[in-house]
């Protein structure tokens, strides 16, 4: 039965990478099952050697690099369909874009798969069963996701690395690391299991299996004496230097074309789950898109409602959208408000949404009847400068909904920020496990910036994070009420800023294969 399924095309470039690529979603939030790939890589990185090293015997019909691109492809294609397959529920609001449900579900997750098919046809023709080989494939990987989140608008969502989203001690080596340096060790580590099948002596596989073991052992230990060490110094500063803060999370559905009367009665919602103290200095956070299809000109209609419920010491952060008429421009936003709803500070989001704020190649797609998913049939236009909120001894970084995915908008933040706002409408995706990923990243910008950091999301996950990735107090999906805390301000200099250390790495890996490829 194995040696039928190692001479079959069908299952060696098709069916085996394809499923092999599905079940990776299991590693990922909500399931966390990060064991499944230290399966399914060292799976993936043996058939690709037997598909190099036996495609010219078995697969006559077609070079053996078309196989590898193939085999690549495929399992990409797996990997993308299982871990992006939510998006396409954000067509479902408007019933002139379902008919793009069938596409969205097989193009997004096809096109990104040719990242790893180039993957595996650049580098699959140079691995042999040895540890130089998994060195080479692990950063071939690694540099594929590094490109994937660059190129054109960026997407790193999924990095290998994001499956260790549930264990924070082992998340605290990200502070001095980086993102991609991260992944790229993540990779290297699933990876590894391989030299089970490789023709090592029994001590060798011993020793290098016990190699990883003890690695992963003492990241642990590090992680936990990390975060006992943070305590102590959040207790001290908790004393000395905070804000207390509100997050807000209003569950409301998603709905196109509200009426004012529906705006007016989520202004209400919104301001009795605040639930504000007026003798008590507060900042609020409220979500993103709570007001689809307004902007704040047509909101401030209801000021008075503001200022008859909040006081002179509270400061409300929220998104809308906002207009610019110097050049008759909208843009998603996310403002600082007083309680005469007056605005204090606006931030432009940078990362919009690709088809969902705004439509590449506009003027052609234009003439075929398409627009952006959101409500509205002009694109939003992109913020320039990424500027922090100052508020007193307060020194905010704002991010909008998915620009949390992207780790160079927290390594470009000022060195003096001492808390991450992330604003967010994850009502799109329903009941998917797309919220659940979503918030995963912010786990891991706040260790990476080593700064607390607060979510507010409309049916999404809403929570504070300490600056070490732990979860302080949450809010689920579908959950509404207010999440509160006097947020220590933690003023450090140790944030990641580049990725120098990712870059030595892979530098290192292509380093020790060149010296050690022809050894067997």
């Amino acid at each position: 039965m194995i040696e039928k399924i190692l001479n079959s095309r069908t299952y060696m470039l098709y069916l085996l990478p394809f499923c092999f690529g599905l079940v990776s979603v299991l590693s990922f939030q909500p399931f966390n099952l990060s064991f499944v790939n230290f399966i399914l890589l060292p799976i993936v990185f043996l058939l690709l050697v037997y598909i190099k090293n036996r495609s010219k015997s078995i697969y006559r019909k077609k070079p053996y690099r078309r196989n590898l691109f193939t085999f690549g492809c495929v399992f990409g294609f797996g990997f993308y369909l299982g871990g992006i397959h939510w998006i396409t529920y954000s067509l479902t609001f408007d019933e002139s874009f379902k008919f793009l449900i069938p596409f969205a579900l097989i193009l997004i997750p096809l096109f990104l798969s040719f990242f790893t098919g180039l993957t595996t046809l650049i580098v699959g023709q140079f691995l042999n069963y040895n540890i130089s080989s998994i060195l080479l494939f692990s950063g071939s990987l690694a540099i594929s996701d590094y490109v994937r989140g660059k190129i054109l608008t960026g997407f790193p969502w999924n990095l290998w690395g994001y499956s260790w989203s549930w264990f924070t001690e082992i998340l605290q080596v990200l502070n001095f690391l980086g993102l991609y340096a991260f992944n790229l060790i993540t990779i290297t580590l699933f990876t590894i299991p391989a030299v089970l099948f490789f023709r090592y002596s029994s001590s060798k596989k011993v020793l290098i299996l016990s190699s990883v073991f003890l690695f992963v052992f003492l990241t642990y230990i590090y992680g936990t004496f990390t975060i006992n060490k943070n305590n102590a110094v959040i207790d001290y500063i908790n004393k000395n230097d905070s804000i207390y803060t509100k997050v807000i999370s209003p569950d409301f559905e998603l709905k196109y074309y509200l009426s004012i009367e529906e705006v007016e009665i989520k202004i209400k919602k919104l301001i009795r789950y605040s639930d504000p103290d007026p003798n008590r200095k507060t900042l609020f956070i409220w979500p993103e898109g709570v007001f689809t299809g307004y902007n704040y000109n047509e909101i401030s209609q209801f000021s008075n409602l503001i200022k008859e419920n909040f006081s002179e010491k509270h400061l409300i952060l929220l998104g809308l959208n906002t207009f610019d008429k110097t050049s008759s421009t909208f843009f998603n936003s996310l403002i600082l408000v007083n309680n005469k709803f007056e605005i204090i500070y606006r931030y432009n989001k940078k990362k919009l949404v690709p088809f969902g704020e705004f439509l590449p190649f506009n003027k052609f797609l234009n003439k075929f009847g398409l627009k952006k998913i959101t409500e509205g049939y002009s694109s939003f236009s992109r913020g320039k400068i990424q500027e922090n909120i100052i508020i007193d001894n307060v020194n905010i970084l704002p991010l909008i909904c998915y620009e949390i995915i992207f780790p160079e908008l927290a390594q470009n933040a000022k060195e003096k920020t001492n808390l991450i706002v992330n604003i967010s409408e994850d009502g799109w995706f329903g009941s998917s496990i797309g919220p659940h990923q979503h918030f995963a990243k912010a786990i891991f910008r706040s260790i990476e910036n080593n700064s607390f950091l607060v979510r507010s999301a409309n049916r999404g996950i809403s929570a504070i994070i300490n600056n070490k990735g732990e979860i302080i107090k949450k809010l689920n999906i579908k959950e509404a009420g207010n999440i509160e805390m006097q947020i220590p301000l933690l003023q450090s200099k140790y944030k990641n800023k580049n990725d120098l250390i990712f870059f030595s790495l892979l530098f290192t890996y292509l380093f020790i294969f060149l010296i050690f490829k022809n050894k067997k």
